[in-house]
């Protein structure tokens, strides 16, 4: 009984350092870093690999590395040209100052979601509807430059802002088959009228050609005639040639 008590001791002595070293010895993955607090002040990041901390005085907040998929949920937007349609979009971006998105902003996930969809309507407000839809890439830089201005004391990288999908009423899909029949048939106008510009000015051309040429016009003439007795047609004309009008009594 006596050796009873000085073993029981030991077994308690070494389960208690057994808990605090388990407490003392913490694992980052290379994705992942710590924010480490002693005594309620920052000290600063450690990571990745094995850190070692002091038990009940120090505190880490793990963060992640790695680049966030966030969907920004669908907002109904006025466009400058009053148009109420719907956008969509993804946001990319990542934690670069892990310090900094811990000590200066609380719920920073929260916080960068809310300031998407917030700039997302804004700058999509300032466009009319034709810039949304035919110039994306300008308006996702536009997006993406602000929201990253922002977020930048946050410790936060926006890599990039995508809009995915805008989502017109009913009565403006019409609008829009209109205007595109519309312009379809003003390309085909244009494009049957230059063609027969073209072709006029070649005609002009070839009409002048023949009657700089002697005996042009008789051997279009014949052409003609020759071309014309290939049909059903039972009178034919016989033009006199240009080149004897000279001859011919005023």
């Amino acid at each position: 009984m006596s050796m009873l008590g000085p073993l029981l001791n030991v077994v308690v002595v070494i389960v208690v350092l057994v808990i605090l070293l388990s407490m003392s010895v913490k694992i980052l993955q290379e994705y992942e870093r710590a924010v480490l607090f002693r005594l309620g002040r920052l000290v600063g990041v450690r990571g990745p690999g094995l850190i070692l901390i002091i038990p009940f005085i120090d505190q880490i907040t793990r963060m992640s590395l790695r680049t966030i998929v966030f969907d920004v949920p669908p907002q109904e937007v006025i466009t400058r040209d009053n148009v109420t349609c719907t956008v969509t979009a993804v946001l990319y971006y990542r934690v670069v100052e892990p310090e900094k998105a811990v000590v200066n902003v609380e719920r920073f996930h929260e916080a960068t979601s809310q300031l998407a969809q917030t700039t997302l309507r804004s700058v999509t407000g300032t466009a009319d509807l034709d810039t949304i839809l035919s110039q994306r890439e300008k308006l996702n830089e536009t997006i993406q430059h602000i929201v990253d201005e922002s977020t930048e004391p946050w410790g936060i990288k926006v890599t990039a802002v995508e809009i995915k999908d805008v989502t017109l009423p009913q009565e403006m899909h019409r609008a829009i088959a209109r205007q595109a029949e519309a312009e379809r048939n003003r390309r085909a106008a244009v494009i049957q009228a230059e063609g027969e510009r073209q072709a006029a000015v070649e005609l002009a051309n070839a009409a002048d050609i023949l009657v700089k040429s002697p005996g042009g016009l008789t051997v279009r003439m014949l052409r003609s005639l020759s071309e014309l007795s290939n049909t059903q047609n039972t009178t034919i004309l016989f033009p006199l040639p240009m080149e004897l009008r000279h001859i011919l009594p005023k």
